[in-house]
């Protein structure tokens, strides 16, 4: 009986834990499902928000991040993820390529080392992995064209990585370390009414707020400019002089709520513009019609390295999204008695020699990194090297002489595979009269006709940038194709014998040619230093004169050309932001970056 009585039992509380188990199950299902309805409601999802690493801190042995940096970019409209401090470039690359904006947090102090100074007593928490992973994010984050927004020990990383200087121990007059809680603004800073901050701020200029730091920028480098500073002259914001979307500010705007808000929403907003762009260069096809790299092939130069001697470069382009670039043999026009041999670096038999020198060096390049590059002749090549993820180089000639009086070489070069030659550079040669001429044939010479109807048959682009204006006339009446004008500007903005006068233009285009912008600063102002905006105003002007279908890019980087905002490949995408931002459709900046030149290339073939 109490054996029975006992099974009873234990099938009794078997029954209930099984029936307790289902009812919370049920409750549990319910629970998730209705916590879940707002999302399943919202199918499908909206568009994705921009991804914004946050830099970890390290406290004892751990890594770690203040609640209030990923709240205050959730609140921006962000998605927040956390970097760990790895320094690993390999790491930091593919890191890079997920997120569309960086925010460097504070922390503890860098070490002097790395500035090659000794550190002083007064220092704490220098970790020495921190520091290296975040000065490599920094300047690898830097030329793929990252928004970051920098904030106390972040404007002190933007500062060490990029050219800055940072003091060890302030001298204190208004105190920069305060007890008052973390949310309170206890002393004031003045900002700069033309900088990106004073505009973020909505015209102020003055800000209340807070401040935990010993160690401050004293020196921003030549990549930023001081916008915002103490009473006490302590630099309290920085932010980049080439148009990129950087800030650096010594307070602390995610510990202020509200107040701290507009620098988040700023940061958010531009990693959403440099989303666009991204997705935009993944779409179209970005060509640079005049690059002068091979001039510096006779310094052993790397062209599959981050190589500083030159401003193309496979790493550049790769950071830059750009997808094609024309190389050309330049051959500068020797004066007269002298010889070409007296003009070049490298030595050769002739100009017909250096030039394919020239290529040759450009097929070795390709040869030894055929996963990555590859020699375009045709659009359809290009477009396949985009499909198959490698960088396109097209061939192209800068001065006839390299024909040296034989249409028999322009059939050699042909077959090499350029797609144009610069009828002239510099000075008249035998083919026509340069813009800097000594009207030797009066504009196109004889045989320089013959070399232009060649061309046609040949399907090679005659390329009347450095002409005079009446060789480019000539060039106009002779050729049975539309010309091109790989890296030419507008006179109208630029009183330039080499830039292009609006008649010019609109012979140009009522003949179906194009002009492309260039970045070389005297075509794009008599004075002063030249910007990214100025080859705006000359794009712009081009377009309404000719309109959008006449107009591109052909930046003349390694020949002088590139300027502030646009000083190497790795610039590219911000030339696509300054198009996005001025409404821009992506059609018409697919026509820009190339577009138009195809299909004059594809009308010459």
């Amino acid at each position: 009986m109490e054996q029975e009585t006992l099974i009873c039992c234990f099938l009794l509380l078997a029954f209930s834990l099984f029936l307790a188990s289902l009812l919370f199950f049920i409750s549990m299902k319910y629970s998730i499902d209705h916590l879940l309805q707002p999302a399943y409601a919202s199918f499908p999802e909206a568009q994705r928000r921009p991804v914004i690493g946050i830099t970890a801190n390290y406290s004892g042995c751990d890594a770690t991040l203040r609640d209030q940096y990923y709240k205050q970019i959730v609140t921006a409209g962000g998605i927040p993820v956390i970097i760990p401090p790895i320094s690993d470039t390999a790491v930091i690359a593919d890191t890079l390529e997920q997120v569309d904006g960086i925010l460097l947090t504070g922390g503890g102090d860098y070490n002097p080392l790395w500035c090659g100074e000794d550190p002083l007593p007064g220092l704490h928490n220098i970790n020495a992995e921190r520091d290296a992973a975040e000065l490599l994010l920094t300047r690898m984050a830097y030329h793929r064209q990252k928004p970051v927004l920098g904030i106390c020990r972040g404007i002190q990383t933007l500062a060490m990585a990029l050219g800055g200087h940072v003091n060890q121990d302030i001298t204190q007059k208004v105190k920069h370390s305060q007890d008052a809680d973390r949310s309170e603004a206890t002393h004031t800073i003045s900002v700069v009414e033309d900088s990106l901050l004073h505009s973020i701020y909505g015209g102020q200029t003055t800000l209340f707020v807070n401040s935990f730091h010993h160690q401050a920028v004293d020196d921003p480098g030549d990549m930023f400019r001081i916008t915002a500073q103490s009473s006490d002259g302590i630099v309290e914001a920085i932010e980049s002089t080439e148009y990129k979307s950087i800030i650096g500010v010594q307070w602390h705007p995610e510990w202020m709520g509200e107040e701290g808000l507009p620098l988040f929403r700023w940061l958010v907003r531009s990693a959403k513009e440099y989303q666009q762009v991204g997705d935009i260069h993944k779409r179209i096809l970005t060509l640079d019609t005049h690059c002068d790299t091979p001039m510096f092939f006779h310094q052993n130069v790397d062209f599959t390295q981050r190589d500083p001697r030159i401003l193309v470069d496979l790493h550049k382009m790769t950071e830059g999204r750009q997808d094609a670039t024309i190389m050309v043999a330049y051959l500068p026009q020797p004066k007269i008695g002298q010889k070409f041999s007296d003009v070049v670096e490298m030595k050769t038999e002739g100009p017909a020699a250096y030039a394919d020198m020239i290529f040759d060096k450009i097929e070795e390049i390709v040869a030894s990194k055929p996963e990555y590059l590859s020699i375009a002749r045709t659009p359809s090549d290009l477009y396949l090297d985009k499909r198959m993820g490698r960088k396109s180089i097209m061939l192209g000639i800068e001065n006839g002489l390299a024909l040296e009086h034989d249409l028999r070489n322009l059939h050699h070069f042909a077959q090499r595979g350029i797609v144009y030659i610069t009828l002239c550079h510099n000075g008249d040669n035998d083919i026509c009269d340069s813009a800097r001429s000594c009207n030797t044939h009066n504009g196109v010479s004889q045989f320089g006709e013959k070399v232009i109807q060649e061309m046609n048959r040949l399907g090679i682009m005659v390329d009347m940038s450095h002409a005079g204006e009446k060789s480019f006339y000539d060039a106009l009446d002779i050729s049975s194709q539309p010309i091109v004008c790989s890296h030419s500007n507008c006179r109208a903005l630029c009183d330039h014998p080499r830039n292009l006068t609006d008649d010019q233009l609109r012979r140009l285009a009522a003949k179906g040619g194009v002009a492309h912008t260039t970045f070389y600063h005297g075509f794009l102002q008599k004075t002063g230093e030249a910007d990214i905006l100025d080859g705006i105003r000359h794009l712009e002007h081009a377009i309404k004169v000719m309109g959008i279908d006449h107009v591109g890019i052909g930046t003349d980087f390694d020949g002088d050309g590139g300027v502030c905002g646009m000083r190497d490949a790795s610039d590219i995408q911000q030339f696509t932001l300054q198009l996005l931002r001025r409404r821009y459709s992506e059609d018409d900046i697919a026509k820009i970056w190339g577009g138009n030149w195809l299909r004059v290339m594809a009308m010459n073939r």
